[in-house]
């Protein structure tokens, strides 16, 4: 490819509104551009990058079995009717209805789709273990989309289902795509960890995430160092926090006149703030909720939904407070509320002589002990977990990072088959659910991610085997013949031995040249100019070290794609 030829907008200014590191660079490197909100076109650049990830997932998919179909985009809306999922899903759905007014929507995954085709044609047991995959295009109506391609409302996914006779049938699916997972990323030349997480809205039990690892990722992972422990802060199990053995005062209510947060009640009552109950008042269409951690803890909202099988669960609002809870903004606590669900970390029911609202105006309680002075309904694992936990394995101080889920694996066991009644017949002719599990690959933002982990002040630093180009040349002076025809030799020869190459030809300073080279972030930049001809040597630069080397003429090549295979 001739550089004149590629259709590579490069941009000097960095977008407005572009946030993250990744969008960034691919506006910058001519590789997307914005249609409307959450939706991209891709460019060359970013094209060729998209398709060697693809390549990668379909040569780990094959290696495991699996088999590549393609299902409609456009899916009926009975189907999502009997799994209960058209209202799940809500307003992230987009819907729409035909000239005859029957409902419709595009496919933001396709567990309903898939069921229902493989039910009419898989009858028998031998017909089972079946796995079979699509790479195409999703659509969910993110209410706020943002990040360029790390959350859009079309992106590229690769979908992989699974069909056991069994469980045991299952966890052999389950751990093939686990490995080949590791094998993608890994191939994609990220940092990841696979972390336990929670299934969300598609259900089932069993779950991971593949995290690639980076400041940018909207996502908090917990792991340990003293084992194999891994989960997103979400999904992270707590050992209760056990009491300090003390002997209970009695209650006493105190006047804290306009101390409405735990730290300014902690302040006011000269305590520590894991002294206090925190109290978080929540709504949901179940009723109202009061969530308990203790004072310097957060609740986890996923762990606390699961629990309470809602679907919508939002902080309660003043006006909430007053009417529903019959309490105060600011004063609310668990001693004395009726009419609410009450649910405490374990932790909190350990605590011994602490403060929290009396729910009445301007008040708190004093040397409470919960176990003594209330009961709540559910006493559960409810909190947040944060950097210096103990491990829920080992005990081991965890440490946290960012993350960005480029990939998840699910057990489904029978959740969609037995509301789709996708059945099959077993050697004695009876009838069993099949047992399934889903396995996702955001390949967009696999693309995205690598951009995230792999940047510097310059630019792109693509792993080789997702670079769009794995090299370009560029010549000092284009209107010198000898440097343009050992340029065209060298294009020639490198092509010819597989490494993908683009000669910059175009009429610009080489200043130019060596900083979209950099943006566009190919692994090898090749210069030729005097110095090149006169030693009769070409002058490449490794892009992630950003070291020269200078390899004679000669044995170039074999030296060129040496040092490609370590990128």
């Amino acid at each position: 490819m001739k550089m004149s030829n590629l259709y590579a907008p490069t941009l000097r200014e960095v977008p407005a509104e572009a946030e993250v590191v990744s969008h960034q660079l691919m506006l910058r490197a001519g590789m997307i551009r914005k249609a409307t909100g959450g939706v991209y076109s891709y460019l060359p650049l970013a094209w060729r990058t998209l398709r060697k990830i693809e390549q990668i997932v379909r040569e780990e998919m094959d290696a495991k079995g699996g088999q590549e179909i393609a299902m409609p985009i456009v899916q009926p809306a009975e189907i999502w009717q009997q799994t209960g999922r058209w209202d799940v899903y809500g307003d992230e759905m987009f819907r729409l209805k035909d000239r005859h007014q029957r409902d419709f929507c595009l496919g933001p995954t396709h567990e309903e789709m898939v069921t229902t085709l493989v039910k009419s044609d898989v009858r028998s047991y031998r017909q089972l273990p079946l796995l079979v995959y699509q790479i195409q295009n999703k659509y969910r109506d993110e209410i706020r989309p943002r990040f360029g391609l790390m959350r859009g409302r079309e992106f590229i996914m690769k979908d992989l289902y699974s069909f056991d006779r069994d469980t045991a049938g299952l966890d052999i699916s389950y751990k093939k795509m686990y490995d080949a997972y590791t094998k993608i990323f890994t191939r994609c030349g990220l940092t990841f960890r696979p972390v336990e997480a929670d299934p969300g809205a598609i259900g089932g039990s069993g779950t991971h995430e593949f995290m690639v690892l980076a400041d940018s990722g909207e996502a908090a992972i917990a792991y340990c160092e003293g084992c194999d422990y891994a989960a997103n802060v979400e999904k992270a199990e707590l050992q209760p926090i056990p009491s300090t053995g003390e002997a209970s005062l009695p209650v006493m209510e105190k006047d804290t006149p306009g101390q409405r947060t735990i730290q300014e009640v902690a302040d006011f009552l000269a305590i520590a703030p894991d002294h206090l109950v925190k109290s978080l008042a929540y709504m949901t269409e179940k009723g109202p909720v009061l969530a308990l951690v203790r004072g310097d803890h957060e609740v986890n909202e996923i762990k606390l939904s699961n629990l309470l099988n809602v679907l919508q669960l939002e902080l309660a609002g003043e006006a909430d407070v007053r009417q529903a809870f019959h309490s105060v903004p600011g004063y609310i606590g668990p001693i004395g509320l009726t009419g609410v669900t009450i649910i405490a970390d374990a932790s909190v029911m350990n605590m011994v002589n602490v403060a929290c609202g009396a729910n009445a105006e301007n008040k708190h309680l004093i040397q409470v002990t919960p176990a003594r002075d209330f009961k709540p309904d559910h006493i559960v694992d409810l909190r947040l977990i944060k950097e210096g936990d103990p491990c829920p394995r080992c005990g081991a101080p965890v440490l946290t990072a960012r993350g960005i889920e480029v990939g998840q694996v699910f057990k489904l066991h029978t959740k969609y088959s037995k509301s789709l009644q996708a059945t099959y017949l077993d050697e004695n002719g009876q009838e069993n659910l099949m047992v399934m599990g889903c396995y996702g690959v955001g390949v967009s933002r696999t693309m995205a991610a690598a951009i995230e982990q792999h940047h510097d002040a310059d630019g792109i630093i693509w792993p080789a085997a997702i670079a769009p180009y794995h090299a370009v040349i560029v010549p000092i002076n284009i209107k010198d013949e000898a440097q343009m025809a050992l340029c065209e030799q060298l294009y020639a020869e490198l092509t010819a031995a597989g490494v993908e190459t683009v000669l910059d030809d175009r009429d610009e300073r080489s200043g130019v040249k060596f900083k979209d080279a950099d943006l566009i972030g190919f692994p090898l930049r090749i210069t030729v100019g005097p110095k090149a001809l006169k030693e009769n040597a070409v002058e490449v630069k490794n892009r992630r070290t950003k070291e020269t080397t200078l390899f004679p003429l000669g044995g170039h090549v074999e030296q060129i794609c040496r040092l490609l295979a370590t990128l």
